[in-house]
């Protein structure tokens, strides 16, 4: 175990000293003012500016000051020393990059009340004096040895940043805006979505749907719909059939569900006369973004197959592979899951993952590299399948996982996005165009995000066809 002991005040001598190094970084800009409260744009919006953030805090002494304290709290004198007061002054300001080294030196002792005066001498990586002064502390007298607390992980990532790098993404390939049947949007929620992304150059909403309803809505929500086509209908089913059409016929790229059951309008999608069938399956896979995890991940199938029999988990990892070939990852890496990391025939879950494996060994799914049965924890984290003995080019780095049944999927979904503040977006994949599925729960921006996942799916699709 990692101890540290102190030095006590007959031990220490005026002229002791001891020193830490610290590299400043944008991480430890953003905690600061995470735990500050200092959220100003102009402050956090781009490295000039967080570099003047910065000169303030050092202005103010309290990156210095705390860096002061912790040589004097772990190094010299160590544990017990109390920090009662400091007198610094500030010669030159902090930059991201650089690197600081700062040193302690007794310079004076106080035996009656067991106090030392340390002189505090902080320069930069070109020796320059950033900060320099006196401090005051009361010194322990007894021997005190403490374990060594180990510092928390701080993730700082903004939830939902990858969402936006990825509609930024989209927005960026430079086609024009994907035409979208935006299926009953009779609520401002479902509605007014669709019109945010059509302001973000995302899509070109057609509205179908009950006349009456859809213009209250807008109503509503102050929606101006002039610049938009709109498509009447009698009922929700009908304005899914009409949709349906509409991508048949090749008016539209894609269909996203408004306010109407996801049910309603994927039995106008796969159905067998009129709908919109391939010979792959259809199956869901959300876009999740978790701010402790450094990349999206792909998680399938949530909202469609209940059940999957191998045959169909081997299209729905087709589906997600693809997605991810459409969202720039060549060679994504797929964890199948299930409760366990090894196989068990009396666990299904365990059997397909064997199998999926081996189609991936024989080329019957291709372009991505597949491990499985893996648990969720050894999937997603190398240093609980390093302690399970699990050698993997997945195992802790997955880009999708493939979740054992509906159930499963769902429930971790749900838990990710309101446990671990996680963003979706989510696309129904397999019919010729694909499906916008969103929540009513989803807001503006998880729906921009799903937008953005189809125009690069419909991007990839047309460059493969060109």
């Amino acid at each position: 175990m990692n101890m540290i002991s102190n030095r006590t005040f007959d031990e220490l001598r005026v002229g002791d000293s001891a020193s830490i190094e610290r590299t400043l970084n944008r991480h430890d800009i953003e905690l600061f003012a995470a735990m500050s409260g200092d959220v100003n744009p102009a402050h956090l919006d781009d490295d000039y500016a967080i570099n003047n953030l910065f000169h303030e805090v050092i202005g103010h002494g309290m990156w210095v000051g705390a860096l002061i304290s912790t040589v004097l709290g772990t190094e010299m004198p160590g544990p017990g020393t109390i920090y009662l007061g400091q007198s610094l002054r500030f010669h030159n300001p902090v930059r991201v990059g650089d690197t600081l080294q700062v040193k302690v030196t007794i310079k004076s002792k106080d035996d009656s009340r067991h106090r030392a005066t340390i002189d505090c001498h902080v320069t930069n990586q070109d020796d320059k004096p950033v900060v320099t002064g006196e401090a005051e502390i009361l010194v322990p007298t007894e021997k005190i040895t403490r374990r060594r607390i180990e510092v928390p992980k701080v993730y700082l990532r903004q939830p939902g940043d990858l969402m936006r790098d990825m509609v930024e993404r989209a927005v960026g390939l430079g086609r024009p805006p994907l035409r979208v049947a935006v299926v009953h949007p009779v609520d401002a929620a479902s509605l007014g979505g669709a019109i945010e992304a059509a302001r973000a150059g995302l899509i070109e909403p057609v509205l179908v749907g009950p006349e009456a309803r859809i213009r209250q809505a807008a109503e509503a929500a102050a929606i101006d719909l002039a610049p938009f086509r709109l498509i009447s209908t009698p009922h929700s089913h009908a304005a899914a059939a009409a949709a349906v059409g509409l991508a048949r016929e090749a008016q539209v790229d894609a269909l996203m569900k408004g306010s109407l059951h996801t049910d309603e309008l994927l039995r106008a999608v796969i159905d067998r006369n009129i709908g919109l069938r391939t010979e792959r399956r259809l199956s869901h896979v959300f876009a999740v973004d978790v701010p402790s995890y450094p990349k999206l991940l792909l998680l399938t199938d949530a909202a469609i197959n209940v059940m999957p029999s191998l045959a169909i988990k081997a299209d729905i990892v087709r589906n997600a592979i693809d997605l991810a070939h459409a969202m720039g990852l060549p060679l994504p890496r797929v964890a199948i899951l299930s409760a366990v990391e090894t196989i068990k025939p009396e666990l299904e879950s365990t059997i397909h993952a064997a199998a999926l494996c081996k189609m991936a060994d024989r080329g019957q799914i291709e372009g991505a590299i597949l491990d499985g049965p893996l648990a969720f924890d050894n999937a997603i984290s190398a240093v609980s399948a390093q302690a399970k003995n699990i050698r993997s080019e997945v195992a802790g780095q997955p880009d999708i996982l493939l979740v054992p049944d509906l159930e499963a999927g769902n429930l971790m979904a749900k838990q990710l996005q309101y446990l671990a503040d996680a963003q979706l977006a989510g696309l129904a994949l397999g019919a010729r165009v694909p499906v916008i599925l969103t929540s009513r729960a989803d807001g503006p921006a998880a729906r921009a995000a799903s937008c953005a996942l189809a125009m690069l799916w419909v991007a990839a699709q047309e460059a493969a066809a060109a």
